[in-house]
């Protein structure tokens, strides 16, 4: 099993994914100095009845939704079923909360993930793949990457034949602030292996997501 973690660490590194990072504890009282500071510069009161705590609930509140930083995505695929299946298996509609790495603004909305086992059969719990858009949502994102390293992770840990993954989100930073295009969404995608290479495949999972995401 080591092994075979090695080895999937090696296949991730080697690729376009090099976000697999584990740090240490959250600096909690740092963040409560920054967003007291913030909260200056805004001009608000940090030390006003309704803002006093507010730091250190932001604090907690950021160390849960950067809890992905601290998570290797490989453990989420650690666990694997040998069941002989080689067709498309498809999971739609896992919701996705990520944060905007260029304002820290959420993004939200829903992935939609497809693979086909390679010659081992080698499949996932269907939560897993749910857990494995969890650990990477939950960090600074865009949404292109985000796509790609689940697409480039599921790839490598499964040894899948083929992968595809498509992400639709409506974008805060797009919605609240800026042009204020409130129900645009973003669709991404990111093809693998068989599911890139041979139309029929491909075609049979795009109509599949079609059906699942209606």
């Amino acid at each position: 099993m080591n092994d075979h973690k090695d080895l999937v660490a090696a296949r991730l590194l080697s690729s376009r994914d090099t976000e697999v990072r584990t740090t240490g504890t959250v600096d909690l009282a740092r963040i409560e100095d920054a967003v007291r500071d913030i909260l200056v510069a805004v001009g608000e009161d940090p030390d006003r009845h309704g803002l006093k705590e507010t730091p250190k609930r932001v604090a907690h509140a950021y160390a849960e939704l950067f809890a992905g930083l601290r998570v290797d995505p490989i453990d989420a695929l650690g666990t694997t079923f040998e069941e002989g299946h080689q067709e498309l298996v498809m999971v739609c509609d896992i919701e996705v909360q990520s944060f905007c790495e260029h304002h820290l603004l959420p993004f939200i909305g829903k992935a939609h993930i497809g693979y086909v086992p390679g010659l081992s059969g080698c499949v996932a719990g269907l939560s897993k793949l749910a857990r494995l858009v969890d650990i990477y949502a939950r960090r600074p994102q865009v949404q292109e990457r985000l796509t790609t390293q689940i697409a480039d992770c599921l790839h490598a840990a499964l040894d899948a034949a083929g992968v595809i993954v498509v992400i639709e989100c409506e974008h805060t930073c797009m919605t609240m602030r800026g042009i204020r295009k409130a129900g645009a969404r973003t669709i991404t995608s990111a093809v693998r292996g068989t599911l890139q290479s041979d139309p029929r495949t491909r075609n049979e999972a795009m109509e599949l997501l079609r059906r699942g995401a209606a």
